[in-house]
């Protein structure tokens, strides 16, 4: 299946916060661990994934209106539509 377009990708994509990019800003906070790091491409708020216990990610997603997220990890570019609950581009 194609990846297909999304409004809500935003024209352009916010860069990690300079302070969060060594991980989850809100695990770090916790001293908690992640599996996967997740970035806001609207506010550049870095989240641990889905399959990391806290989903702290997809909650700023929800929390903050803010639909669309990219994978933080080497070699991934892909983007996640929360509203439409598919990768986009």
């Amino acid at each position: 299946m194609p990846i297909k377009s999304c409004e809500h990708v935003p024209t352009e994509i916010a860069q990690p916060h300079a302070q969060h990019q060594r991980g989850c800003e809100d695990c770090l906070k916790t001293g908690d661990t992640w599996v996967h790091l997740r970035l806001c491409v609207h506010c550049g708020h870095v989240g641990c994934c889905d399959s990391s216990k806290n989903r702290h990610a997809t909650r700023h997603s929800h929390a903050e209106s803010h639909p669309v997220i990219r994978s933080l990890e080497p070699g991934e570019s892909w983007m996640w539509c929360n509203v439409h609950e598919r990768q986009v581009g």
